[in-house]
């Protein structure tokens, strides 16, 4: 059994009407159904345009959220892949100098560090 309560009562007050008895389908769980009132949703215009800029604040806060994290994915991946090179290369090095000799090992490096910076 429910009871209906009248509209537009102060809020902190629930007018009680008369109960509604039991419902014709059984389904006492669902809430009584109103009439149909096609006009009632309807809102103003100034109330649809607040809503889509409080919607467009909304998008760029989360379009900007999600930038920066993204930005913050591409600088570990980029960390991660400098650490992988510099371990590779040092590898190559310590390679190379258990077959030749320590200065043309340095002087080989040093010639490499010219042509990375020239070519880059």
């Amino acid at each position: 059994m429910s009871t209906a309560t009248v509209e537009g009562a102060p809020a902190g007050e629930a007018v009680v009407t008369k109960p509604l008895g039991m419902r014709k389908n059984g389904k006492q769980w669902h809430a009584p159904k109103k009439a149909f009132r096609p006009g009632s949703g309807l809102t103003s215009y100034e109330k649809r345009a607040k809503a889509r800029v409080a919607q467009a604040a909304t998008k760029a806060k989360e379009k900007e959220m999600k930038e920066e994290k993204e930005a913050e994915r591409q600088r570990r991946i980029q960390a991660l892949r400098e650490k992988r090179e510099a371990k590779a290369e040092k590898e190559r090095y310590e390679q190379l100098a258990a077959k030749m000799h320590k200065k043309r090992l340095e002087r080989l490096k040093r010639k490499e560090k010219r042509n990375k910076l020239l070519n880059s």
